[in-house]
């Protein structure tokens, strides 16, 4: 009975979980994808902040250790030194206290070398892991990197498959038809064709008809006798000259000829009579 709902609900679970990624939006998982990558990549960097911090302190350390050993390495010498100065000089308790002194500075001198000798060890294992931990943080950004830039691309396409469902659908709907009362876009156009084919058929023979001819003959008169009105018009104005009256008319203020003797340029011909 156990094995029976533990199977039945392995079922449920693995049906449900289908139908949730069968109707989930992709563009929704993509940006939980992301943003799971970019939360590993920050951990990544805190943890390797944290073995960059601890080489950076180990390195502290042993800087200042140097600067200890060379501080005690020069006491020691002094002390030797004065030790040597106190034992020609006669001075035996000073020669035995710089003895002691120097004596003591050795061995923290020991005791500081091992130290840095341990430092030494411990820095180039946080350096390796330094190197190591900033190199991974390389790796990982280059990678979520290309997964943002694979995320704007994985956008468009989808962008893109959407547009050409949308498409797909409307010649779908256009091609088929919504039903026996509804006429299809083919039906339509054929339709109007035929109306406009009709019309133009109409207008054709319309147009060679006696009445239009007709039409056009009275049209054409009424053009005439509108010219000629206007002619009469120009006469009366003085404008219906052609190009020669009209340099005659241009003329005619210099010469001041009558109003009766319009042809001015004929006076050529009176000049030899003149003579």
């Amino acid at each position: 009975m156990f094995k029976s709902i533990k199977r039945f609900w392995k079922y449920l679970t693995t049906k449900l979980n289908m139908s949730f990624d069968a109707n989930a939006d992709p563009k929704v998982q993509l940006e939980q994808a992301i943003a799971e990558s970019q939360q590993q990549h920050k951990m990544l960097v805190e943890q390797a902040a944290t073995v960059v911090a601890n080489q950076k302190q180990t390195e502290m350390r042993l800087d200042a250790r140097m600067d200890d050993l060379e501080k005690l390495t020069a006491n020691a010498r002094q002390a030797v030194l004065m030790a040597d100065e106190a034992t020609r000089s006669g001075d035996t308790a000073k020669a035995t206290e710089m003895t002691s002194a120097a004596e003591a500075f050795a061995n923290r001198l020991i005791a500081i070398e091992a130290e840095i000798e341990q430092l030494k060890g411990m820095h180039l294992q946080a350096t390796q892991a330094s190197d190591q931990a900033k190199a991974a943080v390389a790796q990982n950004s280059s990678k979520l990197q290309k997964k943002l830039a694979e995320k704007q691309q994985l956008l468009s396409q989808l962008d893109q498959a959407k547009m050409q469902e949308s498409m797909n659908n409307a010649m779908t709907s256009l091609s088929a038809t919504v039903g026996d009362d509804v006429p299809t876009l083919d039906q339509v156009r054929e339709k109007i064709e035929g109306r406009y084919a009709k019309a133009q058929g109409v207008s054709e023979l319309q147009g060679q008809s006696v009445e239009s001819k007709m039409l056009e003959v009275e049209q054409a008169t009424r053009n005439v006798e509108a010219q000629a009105r206007l002619s009469k018009i120009r006469s009366q104005l003085g404008l219906d000259t052609g190009t020669a009256d009209a340099s005659a008319v241009e003329a005619a203020p210099a010469a001041q000829p009558s109003a009766a003797q319009p042809d001015a340029p004929d006076t050529g011909e009176a000049q030899p009579s003149a003579g």
